[in-house]
């Protein structure tokens, strides 16, 4: 692949994964694999990058495995994501992201 091809290819990834990020429209998976084509990176080498095993996060994005949060925090780290807790909708869809609320 060129690096043209490439660069287009990350900047395509990184458009998804802020887009969907906004939407709430993406499981934690899902974002770790986009986050790593933004990086293009393979599975071993963002293991490395954020400091887990390659194991945990190959499990993880096949929807086997079971981080930690703290691991999970790490794979989201270098794009300045953190988890949060939303509440869904009621059919079952995600609430649109609330601005938070002063206790008075």
């Amino acid at each position: 692949m060129t690096p043209e091809r490439s660069s287009a290819r990350r900047n395509s990834a990184r458009e998804e994964l802020y887009r969907r990020v906004k939407l709430g429209d993406l499981d934690l998976a899902d974002a770790v694999r986009l986050m790593r084509r933004v990086a293009d990176k393979t599975q071993a080498e963002y293991a490395r990058l954020v400091g887990v095993s390659p194991r945990v996060l190959i499990d993880f994005e096949r929807g086997i495995g079971n981080p930690t949060v703290r691991t999970l925090r790490r794979m989201l780290e270098p794009f300045g994501l953190d988890l949060t807790v939303r509440r869904r909708d009621r059919d079952g869809g995600v609430d649109p992201p609330r601005s938070p609320s002063r206790k008075r």
